[in-house]
This record gives C-alpha cells, structure tokens and sequence, in this order.
C-alpha cells in the first residue's frame, strides 16, 4: 500500500488596497502661506494701481506742480525736453519760419561743470540741482543755437532774485569766442532757468555776445543780426519754454501761453560788439552723449 503526498497551492498574502503617502503637516501649511501670499500680493497690486490712476487724475496746485516741476530733468524723456526738431513758425527775420535740428544733447550734467563762475555765483543762492543741454542746427546748416535748462530746488521767490542779473550763457560744442546771441529766462511755473546761446556753424570769431533783443531790432546792424542769429536765439528758447510750460501745468489747468519777457533777465555787455572776422576756422561739431534725461 502505497502513500501519496497531496500536492496544495502555495499561500500568499492576501491582496490589500494601496495607503496613499501621508502628507506632512508642514508641506500643506506651507502651500497654504504661499497661497495666502499670492492673494496678499495681488490685493496690493490692484490697490496701488487704483490709488496711482485716482492721484494721476488728481489736479494738483500750483504750488505742488511747482515743486513736482523739479524733477523734470529726470522724469521726463529727452525727445520730450528737447525735441529732435523744432519748427518755428514766422520765427526768422521778417516772420521768415524756421526749423532747428537737434544734432548734440549733452549727458546731464552738474553745474559746476556746465556753467560758468559768473553763473555759479548767482545759483549758489538758490540752489542748482542739474544742467541739461542740447545743440541745435538750422536748415541750412549756417547756424548753432545751444539751449539749456538748468534745475534748482528753489521756491518761486527765490527764483525771482534771479530776474536782470544773468549774463550770457556759454554754448555747447563751440567756445565761448563764438557766441553771437543770447537769451534768459526764469519760468513761472517751474524752478527752471532756459538758457540759449547762438553762434555761427563756419567757427567764425565774435566779439562779446549781445542780448538777443538787440539784435532783432529793426535798425540793428552786423553780421549777427543779419544772419537772423538773434531770431534764432529766441525763438527756440520760446519753443522750449513752451515744452517746459505744458509739462510743469497742472493737469486741469492751460499752461500760459504768452512767456515772460526774457529781456527782464539779462544783462547787457557793455562791450558787446559785433567785429570784423578773422579767418574762418573748421567748426568743431559737437558729438552726441548720452540723452539727458531717461
């Protein structure tokens, strides 16, 4: 008699359903802070655009647009301050027009380096924060008209003092024997002296620059008030001081439009005159920088 071993199946475990992995207590926490965050941060967005659009449409005073003016020389985009080209309508002799092209702007510069000590000693008074500069041409490529605004942190009385005692401004890209014309003025709306200085483009030599008045009078003789130069002064500091005028108008209100008369600022040369040349010489042009504000 014979035994026989059953044969059985082999024993396994029995299947059992898959834990999910435990998250820990920090991970979740965690996602929920930054989540809280990026609401936080979003709620602020919206909240400062809100203010920044209800404070843009909030007309300021004529006080505060002064103060705001101050800045102009950084805030404001140099195309804005100085405009590649300046159209002057009725602007030349005998309400010829005219139109400037802006061929030089200057980096920003301090103001010991960009004015002259005459010039200094009159800003140390109120202050001088920054000089912007920029050189234009005319169409006909005869002429160069540097313009300047020079910024201080002054109050409208102070700027006043200024008023009849500036000089001739120096240029930008020509030297100082080569100036021809001049004006000056203190804006109204803005702790801003606009400057501009005119001169011949062939590098010709001049006497002592006069006021650019005088030489746009009717029986005004010379070289310089032949060739327009003193048109040209004022007229592309007008055009500028206009530019100025409408930045530093609070919103709301017009800027004004008539200037106030440069020929209250300056100070006539007693030995301006209007010599014989001497041999032309080749016209340094000035090269361009960098833009004078951003």
């Amino acid at each position: 008699m014979s035994t026989s071993t059953p044969h059985g199946g082999v024993l396994t475990a029995p299947d059992r359903d898959p834990v999910p992995p435990r998250r820990r207590r920090g991970t979740v926490l965690a996602a929920a802070l930054c989540g809280l965050l990026g609401l936080g941060l979003t709620g602020a967005a919206g909240y400062k655009a809100v203010t920044d659009h209800r404070a843009a449409q909030r007309t300021l005073t004529p006080e505060a647009a002064y103060r705001k003016a101050a800045s102009l020389w950084h805030s404001a985009p140099v195309d804005t301050l100085f405009p590649p080209v300046l159209d002057g309508q009725d602007a030349g002799p005998g309400g010829a027009d005219r139109t400037w092209t802006r061929i030089a702007p200057a980096a920003d510069a301090g103001c010991t380096e960009a004015l002259a000590a005459d010039w200094q000693a009159l800003f140390a008074e109120t202050g001088c924060t920054r000089v912007l500069r920029a050189t234009y041409t005319d169409a006909t490529r005869s002429s160069l008209v540097t313009v300047g605004m020079v910024f201080t942190p002054a109050d409208a009385t102070a700027m006043d003092s200024l008023r009849g005692r500036l000089t001739a401004p120096t240029g930008y890209g020509f030297p100082d024997n080569r100036r021809a014309a001049w004006t000056a003025s203190v804006l109204a709306e803005a702790p801003v002296v606009v400057y501009t200085v005119s001169a011949f483009a062939d590098g010709r030599r001049l006497g002592a620059p006069s006021p650019a008045e005088d030489k746009m009078a009717e029986d005004a003789r010379g070289r310089v008030a032949k060739a327009g130069l003193g048109h040209e002064a004022k007229a592309v500091a007008d055009l500028i001081e206009r530019t100025l005028r409408g930045l530093a108008a609070p919103q709301g209100r017009p800027a004004a439009q008539t200037p106030q008369p440069s020929q209250d600022l300056q100070t006539p040369d007693p030995q301006a005159s209007d010599p014989q040349a001497s041999a032309p010489q080749t016209p340094q042009a000035p090269t361009a920088t960098r833009e004078a504000a951003r």
